[in-house]
């Protein structure tokens, strides 16, 4: 089933709210005022038979809201829909009001494929905020390239891709992966590794990326243990049991969705006590997002190297999360990916802009160096490769279900999604 809606429900959101958190968050973004729909002819915006008429433009999301993925993207969802919301208040793009089709990739990889092939053949969507999963985003990627479609990809990832069809609005390995595992070693003096995964793409191309850092660029490092299960997984105990035989300074965790919930219920059930840090746990999978359903008493003392935590403390984030809790509820919570894929609509609005156009290769052409500087995150660039210059951070988790942040980079990280020596 498709949802297709001008702006999402109110939900109760105060529209004061809405447009103060928009005002605060995007007064860099907007075109100069007085500008109308008609001052962009719908015959020179729109060369290409893209859903654009002179009053609105169509654009796709496209996430997991069932299955074992939901627990992690229903945020981007939300996310995205408060984007647009924001943007319409504000007036649209280009004078056009931006409308939406949901569809749900179902935590199924064909799924995916079949809804992205939809969205850019029958409903001409000019762009797409979507995925999470890389093994989503790689059944996706050639359906984009085929129909030159966009997409807005908001997940930390493993890397080792680039595509002109996509801007990666997450992290990609050298930003995560390795400035975590460096930050751990000089800071936490860890030498051995225990890696743990789900069973697909990302949680095994990062291990692969995390193996080759640990033993050929981290002296006297190793790696102790290395294990995969399935999407949606529910039993740990005996890989649980291995790391307590073996003993490794680190447990090095890229479980996803669902299965997180047993598995941090499942340490803690096995004497595991995270806030002793023997063994320490650091993660990359873990938001806020997926907190919420583990329980911040079962994951309390755990590490995450991320770009984004809800606790930041500066004003952009301040409006961001008071907008968010206004429109979807005071107990939700805001991760990462959350973060970033709100920052996708308004990645895209600010190209078009920058355009002239929404024609996907005049997007394109406009999209690299596109600046954010109120990003919830805080200033954020578009590289030549598609990636978002951002900081790296570090956050323990505490037992209210908010990491405090114990470290951040003082630049901005460059993206390199192709490091050499990891492929």
């Amino acid at each position: 089933m498709s949802e297709e809606n001008s702006t999402p429900k109110s939900n109760g959101v105060s529209r004061r709210a809405v447009l103060a958190g928009g005002t605060a968050l995007t007064a860099s973004l907007f075109m100069p005022k007085g500008l109308k729909a008609s001052d962009f002819p719908t015959s020179a915006v729109n060369t290409t038979g893209l859903a654009v008429t002179d009053d609105t433009v169509t654009i796709g999301i496209l996430h997991s809201v069932t299955g074992t993925m939901a627990i992690s993207e229903t945020g981007s969802v939300q996310a995205e829909k408060l984007a647009i919301e924001q943007i319409n208040a504000q007036g649209g793009i280009l004078g056009r009001k931006i409308e939406y089709i949901q569809e749900d990739g179902a935590s199924d990889w064909p799924t995916f494929a079949e809804k992205a092939r939809k969205l850019l053949v029958n409903d001409k969507v000019a762009s797409v905020m979507g995925c999470w999963t890389s093994a989503s985003r790689k059944a996706v990627l050639p359906v984009f390239e085929q129909h030159n479609g966009f997409l807005y990809y908001p997940t930390f990832y493993e890397g080792l891709e680039q595509s002109p069809n996509v801007i990666y609005t997450g992290q990609e390995a050298t930003q995560q992966i390795i400035a975590g595992l460096d930050w751990v070693n000089q800071t936490k003096g860890a030498k051995s590794f225990y890696l743990l995964g789900s069973d697909y793409i990302w949680p095994r191309t990062s291990n692969k990326i995390a193996r080759k850092h640990i033993e050929n660029f981290m002296d006297g490092c190793e790696v102790v243990g290395e294990e995969y299960y399935p999407l949606g997984h529910t039993q740990f105990n005996s890989v649980i049991n291995k790391i307590r035989l073996r003993k490794p300074d680190v447990i090095y965790a890229i479980v996803v969705g669902g299965s997180n919930v047993a598995f941090y219920k499942q340490l803690k059930a096995a004497g595991i006590d995270l806030t002793e840090e023997a063994p320490l746990l650091l993660t990359i999978s873990v938001t806020e997002d997926e907190i919420r359903g583990i329980g911040g008493e079962n994951i309390e003392g755990a590490y995450a190297c991320m770009k984004y935590f809800q606790s930041l403390d500066n004003p952009n984030n301040i409006e961001f999360v008071k907008a968010f809790k206004e429109m979807w509820g005071d107990d939700m919570v805001i991760g990462d990916v959350t973060q970033a894929a709100y920052l996708g609509p308004w990645l895209w609005k600010a190209a078009v802009e920058a355009a002239g156009s929404f024609d996907v290769d005049k997007v394109r052409a406009a999209s690299p160096g596109i600046e954010l500087t109120t990003a919830p995150e805080g200033y954020v660039k578009v590289h030549e490769n598609h990636h978002l210059w951002s900081k790296t951070r570090v956050g323990r988790a505490q037992a209210d279900g908010q990491y405090e942040v114990v470290f951040e980079t003082a630049e901005l990280v460059e993206p390199n999604p192709f490091p050499e020596g990891y492929q």
